[in-house]
């Protein structure tokens, strides 16, 4: 039998229990509650991160293409009286920099401006297409009659072949006296493997609709009529060079045997053969010949995103044309 005792301190220690257990699960409820507002605040403290970032890379994204687009753009004022200047820096071709594309936009510009007293050419190129360079030649003539404004060719360290061609249009040409000037002449090159083909006992087969299509081919031997076609080509192209030097500097050249066969000169030998007209540099033109010492670049030069495009459009281009040409066999 049990002790009535021993059964009240069984139900006193009870008790406690009881007790707390409404506690606990208050504090539980609290505990969750606030691990679940911790947890929302959280997520929005994530998601303006989020925002703030992207925010952060599209204004990043806007200042960088604002520069790429505007680079090139004349950096001073252009109202107020200046020399204006125009680069033509390496290969001269339909696809570089030095493109009668850029080259013509950029002296339009240039002579269009009321604040621009003349234009000065800062030329150091090698050469490159004789058609691009006869294209800026042309407009060089056309824009000086237009704007009645002076155009000078200043030469920093070459400027020949194509380059000179370009050069010779200009009133003045001022050179340093170390500057690599001339090479008026015409090329054009290949290789011939013919030879080395039939030691190797290797054979070509080339099919060509038309007696002559394939004479640049580098594994066909040249026939002697081929060779005095493309040589009455070079020939004709190198007589339109030499009219247009000397009429571009008329009395000023002092002919020679070699002047036109394809060699060139030092800037101070230039000088002496009146094939430039004195030593100079863009300050000292710009400073003492134009008489305005302030200088705006107007060259127009091809920004990354431009280049991005034209290449995806070349690419785009190249695969259609050999589509086209796996298709119909032309080339």
């Amino acid at each position: 039998m049990q002790d009535p005792q021993d059964h009240a301190s069984a139900s006193a220690s009870s008790d406690p229990l009881k007790d707390t257990a409404p506690v606990d699960s208050a504090w539980s409820r609290q505990t969750l509650e606030r691990l679940a507002f911790a947890n929302l605040n959280e997520q929005k403290t994530a998601r303006r991160w989020k925002v703030g970032l992207r925010m952060a890379w599209l204004v990043l994204l806007v200042v960088v293409f604002w520069h790429l687009f505007s680079y090139g753009s004349p950096s001073s004022n252009p109202s107020l009286p200046h020399t204006a200047m125009v680069s033509i820096v390496g290969e001269i071709g339909s696809e570089t920099e030095a493109s009668a594309e850029n080259v013509m936009s950029s002296m339009r510009l240039a002579l269009e401006d009321s604040g621009s007293q003349a234009l000065v050419l800062l030329i150091n190129s090698p050469g490159g297409s004789p058609v691009q360079a006869g294209l800026i030649n042309d407009e060089i003539v056309r824009l000086r009659a237009l704007h009645n404004k002076p155009i000078y060719a200043v030469v920093e360290e070459s400027c020949a072949s194509a380059a000179y061609y370009i050069a010779a249009a200009a009133d003045q040409i001022y050179v340093d006296k170390a500057s690599i000037v001339g090479s008026i002449g015409v090329l054009m090159d290949g290789f011939g493997f013919t030879e080395l083909m039939n030691k190797l006992g290797v054979e070509r087969r080339l099919m060509t609709a038309g007696a002559n299509k394939g004479f640049l081919d580098p594994f066909s031997p040249q026939t002697e009529p081929q060779r005095k076609h493309a040589q009455a080509m070079l020939d004709q192209i190198h007589t339109q060079f030499i009219e247009v030097v000397k009429k571009g500097r008329g009395d000023r050249l002092k002919e020679t045997p070699e002047m036109f066969s394809g060699l060139f000169w030092s800037g101070q030998q230039a000088v002496d053969l009146g094939l430039a007209d004195s030593l100079g540099s863009l300050d000292g033109v710009a400073r003492e010949v134009v008489k305005a010492p302030d200088v705006i670049d107007y060259t127009q030069r091809e920004n990354v995103a431009e280049r991005l495009v034209k290449r995806f459009g070349a690419a785009v281009g190249e695969g259609s044309v050999r589509a086209l040409r796996s298709s119909t066999g032309l080339r």
